[in-house]
């Protein structure tokens, strides 16, 4: 018999002596109603009996003084040792204890061949010599670490006073990161702890936000391209400007390591954290660009926010915080400097420069960008000029979290099909003013799959509606 399969039937036969009531089928039943619980992939039928035995106030003899891989690992071990290679790392934090006193803590992720595992890292082992320099793919020693159950259930390992980490330097089996790095194309509901990589497709934009906690809270939100052309949607909690270069051109490759794949309200998204690590390949250094200003809305705050065109025809989201494009009007050609530059996103501060430039006829005016409505694809952005056909409907929609928002929808068409337009929160109020039989013209939407495979026009903070005289 396998020594493991060995060891397994013994603190089986251990806990049925200490609790007579179960049988063998009620433990192996458990054992795989657990496993089911974690995750698939995330234990071992040993460490989901020792999970078991805690549930029932019995602590199982501790067969494994040696050393053992992430899938072998269940609260309650203690100076366990293993070899393993980093995932993704968070920032040491600062946090206080019920008398005041400060402690810090930093999380890790951690992979080997067959599994992954989070890493606590307290007070001083938060800050150990070298920790900074630590890199996806670095292989790691573990020294006499102890696991805990972490808030899912799941074995969390501890590095403590007692414990250690060291670097590595013999050859291993475990992958490189390159070898278990997944396509967008490739992802499926419920993966967590992974590697994925895609090309960017559209807005890198930041978020801010008061949590459930009454905090404030950040997030970065961008989307990205699979190899079949598939797109998903992309939230980092905890992550800003910050995290990644200043420019990122509209098809750089961008990995994104420690993050998980869940359900949205639009499909599969991917979810990361403060941990989570972002590559971005084929960044360079910030250049001018050219645009047509489309449309130009003045938010209450005196910003500027433009929709431009460059000479690919590729729409451009331009943010003005520090009113430079005052010098331009809506149809002028304008040349700047940005700040930085996410995707489609521009930002320009007081350190860009923008001038006025000559009309240059190989960047399309507004009626040469505008798509015909049998045109529009999802996950594309468009300007479109349309007769409105119903009159505007407005409702209060409930989110996820309980929160109220404004929805209005209108009904449009052109010569070429007919189509619904939304506008959420303050953009509701752009279409409230839209009456049936008006022609207008609507800039910077975005294409969304509605319901029943139906395709729909959704507003952005840059859209406007202009109504033909």
């Amino acid at each position: 018999m396998d020594s493991k399969l060995s060891e397994l039937e013994d603190l089986i036969q251990e806990l049925i002596e200490r609790k007579p009531e179960l049988s063998k089928e009620d433990i192996q039943e458990q054992i795989n109603l657990k496993k089911e619980k974690i995750g698939a992939g995330y234990l071992t039928d040993q460490g989901a009996l020792f999970l078991i035995a805690s549930d029932y106030g019995v602590s199982l003899s501790d067969t494994q003084k040696m050393e053992l891989g992430l899938k072998d690992l269940y609260a309650g071990a203690k100076e366990i040792s293993l070899e393993t290679r980093v995932l993704s790392m968070s920032p040491a934090k600062q946090f206080s204890k019920k008398d005041g006193s400060p402690f810090y803590l930093r999380t890790m992720t951690v992979y080997d061949s067959n599994s992954t595992a989070s890493v606590k890292l307290w007070d001083e082992k938060a800050n150990l010599p070298g920790i900074e320099d630590l890199k996806p793919g670095d292989l790691i020693k573990i020294i006499k670490a102890y696991v805990k159950s972490d808030l899912d259930g799941s074995p969390t390992i501890n590095i403590g006073s007692g414990s250690n980490i060291e670097t590595a330097e013999s050859s291993s089996e475990i992958p490189s990161i390159e070898t278990i790095t997944k396509d967008i194309s490739e992802l499926q509901e419920g993966q967590r702890n992974i590697v994925v990589s895609g090309m960017v497709d559209g807005t890198i934009s930041k978020m801010e936000f008061t949590n459930s906690r009454g905090q404030p809270g950040k997030a970065l939100r961008m989307r990205l391209k699979g190899r079949d052309n598939s797109v998903m949607r992309v939230v980092l909690w905890g992550k800003d400007e910050s995290s990644i270069p200043n420019m990122i051109s509209q098809n750089a490759k961008i990995r994104l390591l420690g993050v998980r794949v869940k359900s949205g309200n639009q499909g599969l998204e991917i979810h990361g954290n403060d941990a989570t690590i972002i590559n971005v390949e084929g960044g360079k250094e910030v250049e001018p660009i050219v645009v047509r200003i489309l449309s130009i809305i003045q938010t209450e705050n005196g910003k500027s926010m433009i929709l431009g065109v460059d000479n690919d025809r590729k729409l451009f989201n331009i943010n003005d915080l520090s009113k430079s494009t005052s010098v331009c009007m809506e149809g002028d050609v304008m040349e700047c400097m940005p700040s930085k530059v996410y995707g489609n996103t521009v930002i320009l501060d007081d350190n860009s420069w923008v001038r006025k430039s000559d009309n240059d006829e190989s960047i399309p005016t507004l009626s040469k960008i505008r798509t015909k409505i049998n045109g529009v694809k999802v996950d594309q952005s468009y300007c479109i000029e349309s007769i409105v056909l119903k009159v505007p409907e407005r409702r209060e929609v409930q989110t996820k979290s309980g929160e109220s928002v404004a929805l209005s929808e209108v009904f449009v068409e052109d010569d070429t099909g007919q189509i619904w337009v939304k506008g959420w929160r303050n953009q509701a109020r752009l279409i409230d003013k839209c009456k049936s039989g008006e022609i207008i013209s609507i800039t910077g939407l975005d294409a969304k799959a509605g319901l029943e495979g139906r395709i729909e026009l959704v507003l952005t903070p840059f859209s406007k509606i202009t109504k033909r005289n």
